[in-house]
């Protein structure tokens, strides 16, 4: 049906001298300009969102990486106050590793003794989806997208095929009659296509970095618990 409906369109440029982008719009009706217009919103909201969410994966990453290298040394010493001091420090401001240890080391710092451990794990806990929440932050607009987008272009083939068939009662059956619906029938189904791909892409790649950052915070929260566990023991040895 489909190579049918092209090779249609191709003999009624043809046959009528051409059917431009422009003319296609000057013949589209109210329903398939506003589902184009729609889409290419919808487009626009992908981009956008995945250049924010690449410039936020990286930045985390980056701060992350020096973060990890730079708590090393207090965590070794049992220095809480420096540990405390670095995961404040705005040069990693964006660092999900620095938001998840700030939640442990406030209660670890608060009280050593099995009660603050306690606390400490459920604030790690926490901590960890709320920075996974964080980097998964504008995934529904790319999903939304992925997922709606074909059926936001097929609204506009069901108007064009339906002005398609009034051309063909208003003028006959000639292609001439038929072919500006036939057009917007087609262009919206493929910029629906499109828009749909480049959202699909977008979510899971992005989502597959989040589940990359998903399991470095799992990992850090047990090395977490492991060093608070130390930490504990230090304490009521020196008591």
């Amino acid at each position: 049906m489909l190579v049918f409906l092209i090779s249609t369109v191709a003999m009624a440029e043809e046959a009528g001298g051409g059917f431009t982008i422009s003319e296609m719009w000057q013949h589209a009706g109210f329903i398939a300009r506003a589902v184009i217009i729609t889409l290419v919103l919808m487009l626009v909201g992908t981009v956008f969102t995945s250049f924010e969410r690449m410039m936020a994966f990286n930045r985390a990453r980056k701060q992350s990486v020096a973060f990890a290298s730079a708590i090393v040394g207090p965590l070794q010493k049992q220095d809480l106050d420096a540990a405390l001091t670095l995961c404040d420090d705005e040069t990693f401001k964006a660092s999900y590793l620095a938001g998840l240890l700030r939640a442990g080391l406030r209660e670890m710092h608060a009280r050593q003794d099995r009660t603050g451990l306690d606390n400490a794990q459920r604030a790690v806990e926490k901590a960890h989806y709320e920075e996974l929440a964080k980097m998964k932050k504008g995934m529904t607009v790319l999903a939304t997208t992925g997922s709606t987008a074909p059926f936001v272009g097929l609204l506009g083939t069901t108007f064009g095929v339906i002005n398609a068939f009034q051309g063909m009662a208003e003028e006959g059956s000639g292609l001439a009659s038929i072919s500006a619906g036939i057009s917007e029938a087609l262009i919206t189904t493929g910029v629906g296509i499109g828009v749909a791909i480049a959202g699909v892409w977008a979510f899971n790649y992005f989502n597959f970095r989040s589940d990359k950052v998903r399991d470095e915070l799992e990992s850090s929260e047990a090395d977490f618990t492991d060093w608070a566990e130390k930490l504990l023991q230090s304490a009521t040895a020196g008591k």
